[in-house]
């Protein structure tokens, strides 16, 4: 069973303390970790947290995704931002918008 890994994020690692730089890396610890199937049709994570402002995807095979509000899923299609086998992916979201992501198989 292939898994789209989530974990969310309020903020951004800074590289020196105070400096305003960041890293592309969330500071840990995350908010909020989810899992979900990847699979032939298209599965939704639940909503991401009120504090969330940017997600760390993680796939164990090729897939799509694609975010929208929870309160009317998005349904990924196989046309979505693809992600290859085994890749890691940040993505900054609005946390006003009550944003989930949804999977699906590319192969």
């Amino acid at each position: 069973m292939a898994v789209l890994y989530i974990r969310e994020y309020q903020f951004a690692a800074a590289f020196v303390q105070g400096s305003g730089s960041q890293l592309p890396a969330g500071l840990e610890p995350g908010i909020v970790d989810q899992a979900i199937t990847i699979g032939a049709g298209s599965n939704v994570s639940a909503q991401f947290n009120a504090k969330t402002n940017f997600v760390r995807l993680h796939c164990d095979e090729i897939c799509s995704v694609l975010f929208g509000p929870f309160s009317s899923p998005p349904t990924a299609t196989t046309q979505n931002a693809r992600l290859a086998a085994n890749q890691t992916e940040f993505f900054g979201v609005n946390p006003s918008l009550g944003l989930c992501v949804a999977v699906i198989q590319n192969v």
